[in-house]
Parts: C-alpha cells; sequence; structure tokens
C-alpha cells in the first residue's frame, strides 16, 4: 500500500495507502515511535536554545508529473503533502507517543455508541485574510475530501458527512457509518481545512496553518512565516520545498550544500555520508517496507497454495541486509508490525525450498510458472528488492520477470491494478491500512482480500471503548491475514533522512507527523 506520509502515511502508506505511497501514497497517520540512533547518528531535536530566522530548503520526494494543488484529493507527491501541512491546518495529529495530539480539535467525544463524536474547536483559528476558522469551514472542508474518495483512496469513508453536522461556529458533530472507537486517530494529519466554499485551487487558497505560500510550482514552492498562527511561532522565516523523484539525487542536494534536508533517502547514501562534516542522519525506526503483493482476484494468487510458496520463496535476511544494509530487521508477512495490535506469538516463517515446490505442484504448477513481478525507483532500494527476490523465487521454479516502472506513473498505473507488485508503507497503522485496503469495500483493496470474518472482527474490535481489548481483537484478525493474505513483508527498515549539521527540531515519527516542521530552526 502505498502510503503517503496518509498515512500512519501511510503518509503514506503520500501513502501510502503513501500510494498511499505519498497517501500511501501518503495516507494513512503514522504511528509513533522512538527513533533509534547509531554511533554516526545525530538526534534530530538536537540540544539547544532555538532561534529564529533563516530559510530551510527541503529537498522531498515528489515529481512534477503528479504534483496537486487541491488538498483533499490524492496526494501523490510528499512534497504536496509537505506544503499543505504547513499551510492548512489539520484536526488532529500524531503524538510523538503515540497517541492522537489536538490541533484545530482541542477536544472530542464519542456518544454511547460511538458513532457521533462531537469536537470542540479553537476559537483563536484565523485564516490568513483574517477570517474567522469555523465549523462551517471545517465540516466543508470534510465533506470535499470525502466527495473526492475516488481520489484519495477514500481517507473519510467510515464518516458519513451527510449526518454530520455543525451546530454551533465551534462545534462539529461526526456522525461514523458504523461504530468507530478511534475516530481521532482517523482524523490524523490529513484534514486539510480551507475556507467554505472553496472550489479552485489553481492559485495558492487562504490556510490557517504556521506558513503561507509565497509562490508554488509543481517543481518548487516557497513559503513564508504566518505571524497570526495561532500556535507556536514558527522558528525559520522561511522554507522552500523543492520536489525531486530521484532519492539518490535528493542525497546530493545535501551534500553539495544546495539542500538543508533530504527526505527519504537510501541506506547506500547514509553510508557514504555517515563520515561527512557535512551532513548528519536522522533515523525514524522500522518505519519503511517494501511489501511483495499478490493480488488474490488474479490467478496464479487465487490459490492460497501459491501465496504460501511465495512467502516460504523468501530469504527475509538476505533482503534486508541487501536492501537495508544494517538499517533493518526481519518481518512475518504482517504489513504493520510495528502497530500496537501486531500479534508477537506467530511462528516466524522461514525460507523452505523444498516445501514451496511441492505446494506449487500441489496447486499445478509442477512444471514451473512464470509472473512479472513490478517496481518502481520511487523509494530507495524498492528495485533491488525486487531483482533480488525474483533470483529467489527462481530457486523454488518461477520465472520472475522484473518490470521496473516509472517512478512518476507507478502509484497511479501499477499500485492496486498489477496482479503482482512491489508496495510501499511508511508507517500506517493497522486500523488505517484496514479501513483503505483490507475491507471487502475498501476503496483501494490492494490485495483484492474479502474475507467476512476479517470484517466482523474489524467491526467489532471498532466498537469497543477499552484500548487493550480493542488490540486484543485486532491482533486476532491478523492471524487470519497472516496466514492466507496477499502479503510477502520480509523486513522492515529505518527511514532515513539526511540534514545540514545546522537543521535542528526536524520530526523524527514515521508517515505524517514528520511533514509537521512547523518548529524546526537553524543554528546559527
Amino acid at each position: 500500500m502505498h502510503q503517503h506520509p496518509s498515512s500512519r502515511t501511510p503518509l503514506s502508506r503520500r501513502s501510502a495507502l503513501t500510494a498511499l505511497a505519498a497517501v500511501g501514497t501518503l495516507l494513512l497517520s503514522a504511528c509513533s515511535d522512538t527513533s533509534a540512533t547509531s554511533a554516526t547518528d545525530t538526534p534530530a531535536s538536537a540540544t539547544g536554545t532555538p532561534v529564529d530566522g533563516g530559510t530551510l530548503r527541503y529537498a522531498v520526494a515528489g515529481s512534477p508529473a503528479t504534483a496537486g494543488d487541491d488538498p483533499h484529493g490524492g496526494l501523490g507527491n510528499e512534497s504536496d503533502v509537505l506544503r499543505f501541512a504547513l499551510t492548512y491546518d489539520v484536526l488532529t495529529v500524531p503524538g510523538e507517543d503515540g497517541r492522537t495530539r489536538p490541533r484545530l480539535a482541542t477536544s472530542w467525544k464519542p456518544n454511547d455508541a460511538m458513532d457521533r463524536w462531537t469536537l470542540t474547536l479553537r476559537e483563536d483559528a484565523r485564516f490568513t485574510d483574517g477570517e474567522p476558522v469555523s465549523a462551517a469551514d471545517v465540516l466543508y472542508s470534510l465533506r470535499r475530501i470525502s466527495g473526492k474518495a475516488a481520489e484519495n483512496y477514500g481517507r473519510l469513508a467510515d464518516f458519513d458527512m451527510a449526518k454530520s453536522t455543525a451546530p454551533d461556529e465551534h462545534t462539529v458533530v461526526l456522525a461514523t457509518r458504523a461504530p468507530m472507537a478511534d475516530a481521532p486517530r482517523a482524523l490524523e494529519s490529513v484534514t486539510f481545512v480551507v475556507p467554505e466554499g472553496t472550489k479552485d485551487f489553481s492559485r495558492p487558497v487562504t490556510g490557517s496553518g504556521p506558513y503561507r505560500v509565497e509562490r508554488t510550482g509543481a517543481q518548487s514552492t516557497a513559503l513564508t512565516r504566518n505571524e497570526k498562527w495561532w500556535g507556536e511561532r514558527p522558528h525559520l522565516d522561511r522554507i522552500e520545498i523543492q520536489a525531486v523523484a530521484d532519492p539518490q539525487a535528493r542525497a546530493d542536494a545535501v551534500a553539495s550544500g544546495q539542500a538543508d534536508v533530504a527526505g527519504s533517502v537510501s541506506p547506500a547514501a547514509v553510508k557514504s555520508a555517515g563520515s561527512s562534516a557535512k551532513t548528519r542522519v536522522v533515523r525514524r525506526d522500522g518505519v519503511t517496507e517494501y511489501p511483495f503483493v499478490m493480488r488474490l482476484d488474479t490467478k496464479p494468487f487465487d490459490d492460497p497454495r501459491v501465496r504460501e510458496a511465495f512467502r516460504l520463496a523468501a530469504d527475509r535476511k538476505a533482503l534486508v541486509d541487501t536492501v537495508f544494509l544494517g538499517y533493518g530487521k526481519v518481518a512475518n508477512d504482517l504489513p504493520t508490525p510495528y502497530d500496537p495490535s501486531a500479534p508477537d506469538d506467530l511462528p516466524q516463517r522461514a525460507r523452505d525450498v523444498t516445501k514451496a515446490r511441492k505446494l506449487l505442484a500441489e496447486a499445478g504448477h509442477a512444471d514451473g510458472l512464470s509472473v512479472t513481478l513490478h517496481t518502481t525507483t520511487s523509494y530507495p532500494g524498492m528495485d533491488t528488492a525486487a531483482t533480488l527476490y525474483a533470483q529467489q523465487l527462481a530457486d523454488i521454479g518461477v520465472d520472475a520477470e522484473v518490470k521496473v516502472e516509472p517512478a512518476d506513473t507507478y502509484w497511479t498505473a501499477v499500485y492496486a491494478k498489477k496482479a503482482f507488485y512491489t508496495g510501499y508503507y511508511g508507517g500506517i497503522s493497522f486500523p488505517d491500512l484496514v479501513r483503505v485496503g483490507l475491507l471487502s469495500d475498501s476503496p483501494t483493496n490492494e490485495t483484492a482480500w474479502r474475507s467476512k470474518t476479517f470484517d466482523d472482527g474489524f467491526a467489532r474490535a471498532m466498537s469497543t471503548a477499552d484500548e487493550a481489548r480493542r488490540e486484543e481483537l485486532l491482533s486476532g484478525i491478523q492471524r487470519e491475514l497472516w496466514k492466507d493474505g496477499g502479503y510477502v513483508v520480509w523486513g522492515t527498515g529505518d527511514g532515513l533522512d539526511l540534514a545540514a549539521p545546522g537543521v535542528r527540531g526536524l520530526p523524527d515519527g514515521p508517515g505524517f507527523q514528520r511533514m509537521f516542521i512547523d518548529q524546526v530552526w537553524m543554528a546559527k
């Protein structure tokens, strides 16, 4: 699932499902983590007293071919999401402890049935034109997001916007289609608020976020501090965002002094820059995945024996060592192993060529099998992973042709469309992934996974107020996914960014959390 940074995103996996790549492309809200650092790494929030002033130049994943100005659309570029996160307010954000934190919404409360959530809004938020931000603006924005579900992976599909109301200037009552115990989390990060009635996004639209747009285009954007923002005053005078599709080019921009931050760079670039005085590393622990995705509605993956054989073919340690170069660990075919609900007592799948061959023979492929494995260079190592896995599949009698697709069209032409391809997650939570991609009626069911017991189990979990019990129920349905699903999740890698030595305060969480850079500052 592509999670654009829309995700826990998520979001992306800007998806996302960042395509939930960027919604993942970036989509889904991201679970927070505690970042680990190596001996050569510098913590993102280095000590020191913040100082005001300066310009931050940020090279981030994005392609002009998929650029967009509509914050309620597909969010195909992390560069666009970063711009939106700085210029528009959102209702809630992911906290460093993984719990939902207030932003434009100061509090929220469900009814007993958990199918109505009452949100109280800030009273001091204003758009940059001086107009107050009202509940009508919020409800209009949410309804517009919901109405563009075909573009944005249905990121608000579980809310019933027709039944939602704005009873006064600072209150929104959101209806959900079914009980939804984690509605505040589902609202994290992607609920960009615009003035009621806004339809034309061809020119910058006024926002109420920490920065305002000075100029913007498909390749670059310049933002200046919004002096009237209600939140903690941003330190930087200006932020320049550059959309750069190639991860190595992003890293080179920092090394050469043309950028101050490079988002999502390769482990190889990090290793080569490790001894450089010009760069430091920001690690986001275990948030990057490149799962191999098999669609259950397409031969040969409609046969569970084939799917199991493909999982047993993976030499997970070899993939982790080759793709993540020491910045990763082996995974066990669950797409969100970092989520609090992930079961920790499942047996670790290990490579078993003999059993895999036997399963393929039982499925009618004793003489071999030919498939096409699609991949791209959108995120560092996606093509390397596919090439190595194809070699491993050869050992069980599968001829896998690796087809490297253009990065600028991969998330629209390949993701959730081809039978067998390399996906991307950047920290999406399990409930978000389920809503967008694993329910029978999910808007972007990337594996064509349809299970009534799974759907019913998720509904039961979402109607459970007790968090511990809810996570227990979510853990239970992941066992079915582990056994019969359409994923080969072979490992997780650290998200890696490069920054110039003077950059301070960069968020080091996964998904959308790292898009909120309004408190970054530059040491003099």
